[in-house]
């Protein structure tokens, strides 16, 4: 009876380790911690300066379609002076030559929203990988194992962080930006 005892107590041990070593086995929970990409661009002196190169570009389209509709506007202004007057042939001439502007100028708006666009798309692109590989160093050095952003696609991903995983000011930090006074709440 004795062996059966100690074999009992035996199995026991045995299958108290293996729990033992089940449960340490398991893999803890990730460590993880979020970033607020916008929060981060806008405390970049780079984003500053991006905002003045697309204004300068910005006004300098405007300046041209400004033009272009004054052009436009005198031509037709003369149509209208002379218009009644005007053999036929001249009146139809003139329409298509004011019809052709208007076009063009459609034309010119079109372009130089598209212009601003890819300026910016050229000009904001590697300020994005240099915040996300800044993110990825961060993440590294804290023990992060899993970084969320606040933001995706124009809608909130993360519906709530606790402040304190917020990784925003330690990717500032690392970049060598202080933030700014009354901004942000993360490390």
């Amino acid at each position: 009876m004795k062996a059966s005892s100690f074999f009992k107590k035996l199995t026991f041990l045995f299958i108290g380790l293996l729990m033992a070593f089940a449960t340490s086995a398991q893999p803890s929970a990730a460590k993880s911690g979020f970033a607020r990409v916008e929060y981060i661009l806008s405390q970049l002196p780079e984003t500053r300066q991006i905002e003045s190169t697309l204004q300068s570009l910005q006004k300098q389209l405007e300046n041209q379609i400004q033009a272009k509709n004054e052009e436009l506007k005198k031509k037709y202004a003369d149509f209208i002076k002379v218009g009644p007057t005007a053999p036929e042939a001249v009146r139809n001439n003139t329409q298509r030559e004011l019809q052709q502007l208007q076009e063009n100028l459609e034309i010119l708006q079109q372009d130089a929203q598209t212009t601003l666009e890819k300026k910016q798309t050229q000009l904001i692109e590697p300020v994005y990988a240099k915040i996300g590989k800044t993110i990825e160093e961060v993440a590294k050095e804290n023990g992060f194992q899993l970084i969320f952003s606040d933001q995706t696609g124009g809608g909130r991903m993360l519906l709530y962080g606790d402040p304190i995983l917020d990784i925003s000011d330690l990717v500032l930090k690392k970049m060598g930006v202080a933030k700014a006074p009354g901004n942000g709440t993360g490390n």
